[in-house]
């Protein structure tokens, strides 16, 4: 553990972001699954909708920089080459 104040400061501010980030990352995960699982169950209205709240997550994560730009990109476009998929 650090005695300079500046350095219990720094600590307790990278773990605050820390989780943070955490929390960014893994609500994208999450969105990315639940998309995932609506195209497996052949769930046209909910794959869409759930797509839009994905994107919008991973264009969250993105800006932030917890994910590369073109990651972002190439998730997105997965992501809606399956659900356009299904009406096809």
């Amino acid at each position: 553990m650090p005695n300079i104040k500046s350095a219990i400061k720094r600590v307790k501010t990278n773990d605050k972001r820390n989780a943070h980030n955490s929390a960014i990352k893994s609500a994208m995960r999450t969105a990315i699954k639940r998309v995932d699982a609506l195209v497996l169950t052949n769930d046209t209205d909910n794959a869409k909708t759930a797509l839009v709240e994905a994107n919008k997550r991973i264009d969250k994560a993105a800006q932030s920089g917890l994910v590369h730009k073109n990651t972002a990109a190439r998730y997105k476009s997965r992501l809606a080459k399956s659900v356009n998929g299904l009406s096809a």
